[in-house]
Formats: structure tokens, C-alpha cells, sequence
């Protein structure tokens, strides 16, 4: 286990994977970020929940399938005890339903595993700045189980609460949101909290996939 130096300045991150092919090469993606540094890493969701112990992790990159102990468990007791926890999840395809239930605990993101060197660099600077990643493969793989459409046809949204989604999806945090609208991160919350209300979404994710499932909005 890796515990990362106090008086640096670099981001963290823990990386729970079975596969140690993979976390090696995870770590080599890491390893390119100036920012960010390996704080430690698990090789199941058991290990995870152990390593929190004694290591605070900015982000956190979680498997799903893994042994003793899988991503879905160790992710919803994770975030019971932190709530804050900023959790990206890699997926395999076949993985939608977990990734959907993942959804649900208030997971930050998720990523392909097939996703190129870029794209995870991408996904990692998104969810540790404060925002969501959500891989453009997983999602409409996710549009598409979940394909019949909501009752959007009910749902009345105004120019204003459609320009806070349409950008909700293409993934901006609220002070991004708030930048671009020239309105009040605040205000950009309360649209967001307005939003989750009339679509009966529970949090970010799912309002996104309800949107592009009834085509409220274009990623």
C-alpha cells in the first residue's frame, strides 16, 4: 500500500482493481498527470474499505466485478460513511445493470475500461475537479436497456431550466454552468434541485439519462 506524502501538493487517488494488469497500467496513466499521484490501491472491495482507514483519496477508481467483496457493495458502503467520496467507476460492456445501480449510491462517474489513454485522463480530471464523467459508450448502452421513453411529454421545462440541463449533460459542473449563464451558482442548484424534482430523477446521472432517453437534451 502506497500512503501518500502529507506536504505534497498532488492530488490523490486509490485505484480497486482485481486485475493487477490493469491497476498497473491505471497507475502508469497516473503517473503522466503532473497533479495527481497513486495514494494507494485494493484488490477488492474489502481491501477498499480498509484502505480508508488510513488513506483520504481525492478520487477513487472502481471495478465492479471483483472478488470477496464487488464494486456495488463497497461503493454503497463507502459512501454511507463518506458521503463526499468522489467515486469513478470502470466498466466492462454487459456491466450496464451495475453501473445503473452504482448510479443510485451517488457514484461520480464511470468509464469504459476499453476507453483510450486520453479519455481516462479526461474522466479523472472531470470527477476529481468537482464534476461528472459519464463515457459516451456506457450511456447509451444504458439509453438503450432502459430504452422506453418517461413521461416527458408532462414534463414542462422553461428556456432557462432547459439551457441549465442541456449543460448538466455535456457534463459542466454549477460554477461552470453559472459562468456560461451569467447567473448565480446558487441559482444554477436551485434550477438543478428543480430539475431532479419535476423528472423524479435522484441525482445527476439519472437526470441525464432521462434526458437523452426522451431527447430533452443532446450530450
Amino acid at each position: 500500500m502506497y500512503i501518500i506524502n502529507p506536504e505534497t501538493l498532488k492530488k490523490s487517488i486509490l485505484i480497486v482493481e482485481d486485475h493487477s494488469i490493469f491497476r498497473e497500467g491505471l497507475k502508469k496513466i497516473i503517473s503522466e498527470m503532473d497533479d495527481i499521484e497513486v495514494a494507494g490501491e485494493a484488490e477488492n472491495g474489502y481491501a477498499f474499505l480498509e484502505s480508508l482507514k488510513t488513506i483520504t483519496p481525492d478520487i477513487v477508481l472502481m471495478d465492479i466485478v471483483m472478488p470477496v467483496m464487488d464494486g456495488l457493495a463497497a461503493t454503497e458502503q463507502a459512501l454511507l460513511l463518506y458521503p463526499s467520496l468522489k467515486i469513478l467507476v470502470l466498466s466492462m460492456f454487459g456491466e450496464e445493470d451495475y453501473v445503473y445501480s452504482m448510479i443510485d449510491k451517488g457514484i461520480s462517474g464511470f468509464i469504459l475500461k476499453t476507453s483510450n489513454v486520453e479519455d481516462f485522463k479526461r474522466a479523472i480530471r472531470r470527477v476529481m475537479n468537482g464534476q461528472q464523467y459519464y463515457s459516451e459508450e456506457v450511456m447509451a448502452l444504458l439509453v438503450k436497456r432502459f430504452r422506453k421513453p418517461d413521461t416527458a411529454d408532462a414534463i414542462n421545462l422553461s428556456d432557462k431550466e432547459n439551457d441549465v440541463l442541456r449543460l448538466l449533460c455535456q457534463g459542466f459542473s454549477n460554477l461552470e454552468i453559472a459562468e456560461k449563464l451569467h447567473i448565480s451558482e446558487r441559482t444554477v442548484e436551485n434550477y438543478r434541485n428543480r430539475l431532479l424534482q419535476k423528472t423524479g430523477s435522484s441525482n445527476v446521472l439519472k437526470l441525464v439519462i432521462f434526458a437523452v432517453r426522451n431527447k430533452l437534451a443532446i450530450i
